[in-house]
């Protein structure tokens, strides 16, 4: 039964996936529309209450692509930590099993839905809200059904905050644990206190996945005693390097001003001076862009082409190399509970050629080699980790078996069976060093 049940799970996520290429009627790229709900207008400062305190309500209907399904939702504004330490009010979306029997389970799922554009959070598209953008967490549903199926409740946090940080990968891991946190508190979501919760992202979704899991002994350890593991796959390690992978790519090299206007606006820093006129244009335009106004609409785009000549060389701007040196996965603590990490290797197959000295194959937009060493790293700290490397698949169609592989992996947790480990077949990578 669960085999069809994943094998349903996969076809709708290809299907649904494949509706991004077509803007459904109505869907609009502007920011998010003023929404009451999202506003903190207690008398008590934001600064002044714990993270993951619960601060409002609500419940809702579950909707995909605008359109209302019989699930009911409870969303949480809670107070939430940015990139610098600022206080936030942020939602998380708790979705209710149809039917669960025996005591909660809880899946942290972190969605990839990669945008700049506050509107598109996970939390206003479960709600009913309708963009271009918000196809992709609309999409996801068919990897949370089978989830809702078994009895799973399912958290899915706003990961990169109101503000819609993309690319800041250690506020997706404060947004995860509070959200559990303020999950965990509220009565509204029939969850209580001593639930068992595992982690699960891809691509975006795996950024806040690893950090949550990384973060959570020393920031959240009252969170981290209810985890149990972490899947994700597609994982973005070391940004800098990522940057110079997609440069040039013929679909990826989009992301390259996304992520440049996400670690600007999460640090609170102007990287304009050291962009060119057409990069400032570029930079201005993605003001409010997802990832779908960026796949493959700037084919062999590179930090070049957006740079002053003096800085042709990202890594000579210092207050870059300041903020990126602080998204290096594996620089945030070790995590506490077994990994599950799949990984793509074959970028050619999305138009990035992996040419780059000392960086090697990837899956189109993240490095295989950088998620090796993560994964050895971590082994190296006495981590149980399962790495799989699908060395002829690409970053979209590791999807495909990586989806039935942590699913499944997933429910072995909440079964109590020991993880499994392959630490002493993961292959070399390369080095996560700071840049200096």
């Amino acid at each position: 039964m669960r085999f069809w049940t994943r094998l349903g799970s996969l076809f709708g996520l290809i299907v649904l996936t494949a509706a991004v290429v077509t803007p459904p009627a109505g869907a609009s790229p502007s920011s998010a529309a003023p929404d009451a709900f999202y506003s903190y207008t207690g008398s008590t400062p934001l600064t002044e209450l714990a993270p993951g305190t619960v601060l409002k309500t609500r419940r809702v209907a579950y909707h995909i692509v605008s359109i209302p399904v019989p699930l009911t939702v409870v969303q949480l504004l809670y107070r939430g930590t940015d990139q610098v330490g600022g206080a936030t009010a942020n939602v998380t979306s708790v979705v209710l099993p149809p039917l669960r029997l025996g005591p909660p389970k809880v899946v942290a799922y972190q969605s990839a839905y990669d945008s700049l554009n506050p509107a598109d959070e996970p939390s206003r598209i479960i709600a009913g809200g309708l963009t271009l953008g918000g196809v992709l967490p609309s999409a996801e549903t068919a990897l949370i059904a089978p989830l809702l199926l078994q009895g799973y409740t399912v958290v899915v946090a706003d990961t990169e905050g109101p503000d819609a940080d993309f690319a800041a990968g250690p506020e997706y891991g404060q947004n995860t644990l509070d959200s559990l946190r303020a999950s965990y508190a509220s009565p509204a979501t029939r969850i209580g206190s001593n639930a068992k919760t595992a982690l699960l992202g891809y691509s975006g979704g795996a950024i806040a996945t690893e950090w949550a899991a990384e973060m959570a002994p020393t920031y959240a350890p009252d969170v981290n005693r209810h985890l149990i593991g972490a899947g994700l796959g597609g994982v973005l390690v070391d940004p800098a390097h990522n940057l110079h992978y997609v440069s040039g790519s013929l679909v990826w090299s989009g992301v390259l001003p996304m992520a440049v206007v996400g670690i600007a606006r999460a640090f609170h820093i102007d990287l304009t001076p050291y962009a060119n006129s057409y990069g400032r244009s570029l930079l201005a335009k993605m003001q409010d862009a997802s990832i779908i106004n960026a796949l493959g609409q700037y084919p062999g785009l590179t930090w070049s082409d957006m740079a002053l000549p003096q800085y042709s060389n990202p890594e000579s701007i210092p207050i870059y190399v300041q903020a990126v040196n602080q998204l290096i996965m594996g620089a945030g603590g070790t995590p506490t509970i077994p990994l599950f990490i799949g990984q793509g290797a074959n970028g050619l197959l999305e138009g990035t050629s992996g040419s780059t000295p000392g960086i090697g194959p990837g899956d189109g937009v993240m490095i295989a080699g950088d998620v090796r060493s993560l994964a050895r790293e971590y082994c190296g700290r006495g981590v149980r980790v399962q790495y799989q490397q699908y060395d002829a698949l690409s970053h979209t169609t590791s999807l495909l078996p990586w989806v039935p592989a942590v699913l499944g992996w997933i429910d072995a947790r909440f079964a109590g069976f020991s993880a499994p480990q392959n630490c002493s077949s993961i292959q070399p990578g390369n080095s996560l060093a700071p840049i200096s």
